[in-house]
């Protein structure tokens, strides 16, 4: 019987299993313990009190990376959202179903780091001012390296407050804002951005979104071709108004509540979710705006400039998130060199494999360099550094 194996019994049946020639991978590993490279550039770009403050939440951000969150991730990128166009009554009440592992990501991310908020207010992880634009990155890149999908999701409300901020009228701050920044779940406005059309792709001037003054409501009528966040609380997006001139010199910037105050659907359809090759486990779709309710943000004739700032921020979110990507692939290789045996010999100690590694090693440790320096810069320009408002 099994409880009568002998020690010898054990060992004979171990060296029988063929898995024990399979190389282990990152599972349990700190991703931030095992990254010198993030570590000194936190040593580098953040002051020596932010470093004390922040520097458990990253040891904890690359455990989690390492360890549930991945495990997390393993399992909505097998299970997508899915689509409900109608409820059970026939009406027109669509909504996006989750898996619970993808829910439980948004809370990590969302409600116990609050990366959509920690640039713009105080509270996020005991801060008694806002992240440094060095550390929130820092913690993306270790969050990536466990789950890329919803890092979209964050990176867009993020940067979508900072447009309200900037742009919007007080009234529509004293409306959105506090939805925005909440640090609860139950009352967070998560944000996105929708530009895309099937006219307009890269071509962003030939956008045929209209948007229509009635009364002293504005309302949308068109289709955006790829949305991602597709049920986002609410959507920064770009749309010509009646009369407006051709091109970009037209567009203007709105916002797009997916509820109206009364608490009913705003006039916008999700039609459908697209099937794509990556970031399966968040929604990215196509609407159609039936003369939905929106507001708009700063100046009719600078939607595109306006706009831009959010695309700028979101560049250098994707840049950190490509870092780690290389990271987490890095990491992999790193664990299998040092574990796997061939000839006799860990193949980590041959020279040709080793060289090969430093082939993805340096370009690794470049992406992240670079983005740390971008990030620096953004913190000294916040602080008043002329030069580095130039560089950013």
């Amino acid at each position: 019987m099994h409880g009568n194996l002998t020690q010898r019994d054990h060992g004979e049946a171990a060296a029988s299993d063929p898995s024990r020639h399979v190389s282990p991978d990152c599972s349990g590993l700190n991703f931030y313990e095992i990254d010198r490279g993030v570590r000194d550039l936190v040593q580098l770009y953040l002051p020596a009190e932010d470093r004390q403050r922040l520097e458990p939440h990253f040891a904890r951000m690359g455990a989690l990376a390492g360890g549930r969150l991945d495990q997390l991730a393993r399992v909505a990128d097998k299970h997508a959202p899915v689509p409900n166009p109608r409820d059970a009554f026939g009406r027109d009440e669509d909504w996006i179903d989750y898996h619970p592992a993808y829910r439980q990501m948004e809370e990590i991310a969302f409600g116990d780091f609050q990366f959509h908020a920690m640039s713009h207010r105080a509270g996020a992880l005991g801060m008694d001012r806002p992240v440094p634009a060095v550390a929130k990155y820092v913690l993306q890149y270790l969050f990536v390296q466990a789950e890329f999908g919803l890092m979209c999701p964050i990176s867009v409300s993020d940067t979508s407050v900072h447009l309200i901020r900037k742009f919007a009228s007080a009234e529509l701050q004293d409306y959105l804002l506090p939805r925005m920044l909440s640090g609860d779940m139950a009352t967070l406005w998560k944000g996105t951005q929708f530009m895309t059309e099937r006219a307009g792709g890269s071509d962003v001037g030939a956008i045929e979104t209209v948007a229509r003054l009635e009364g002293d409501t504005w309302r949308l009528y068109g289709d955006k071709w790829f949305c991602s966040h597709t049920d986002a609380d609410v959507a920064l997006m770009l749309a010509r108004p009646e009369g407006a001139p051709e091109g970009t010199a037209g567009l203007a910037l709105f916002a797009l509540p997916r509820r109206l105050k009364d608490g009913r659907r705003n006039s916008y359809r999700i039609v459908r979710l697209k099937d794509k090759l990556g970031t399966r486990s968040m929604a990215s779709g196509e609407i159609r705006l039936e003369g939905a309710v929106a507001y708009l943000v700063g100046r009719q004739d600078q939607g595109l400039k306006q706009m831009m700032e959010q695309v700028n921020l979101s560049r250098l979110s994707h840049g950190v998130r490509a870092a780690a990507m290389m990271r987490r692939c890095l990491n992999e290789a790193l664990v299998s060199a040092r574990a796997r045996r061939a000839f006799g010999d860990t193949i980590v100690n041959y020279p040709l494999l080793r060289r090969q590694l430093m082939k993805l090693i340096v370009p690794t440790e470049q992406a992240l360099s670079m983005v740390m320096f971008a990030a620096s810069a953004m913190d000294e320009a916040a602080s008043g550094s002329n030069a580095a408002q130039y560089r950013s």
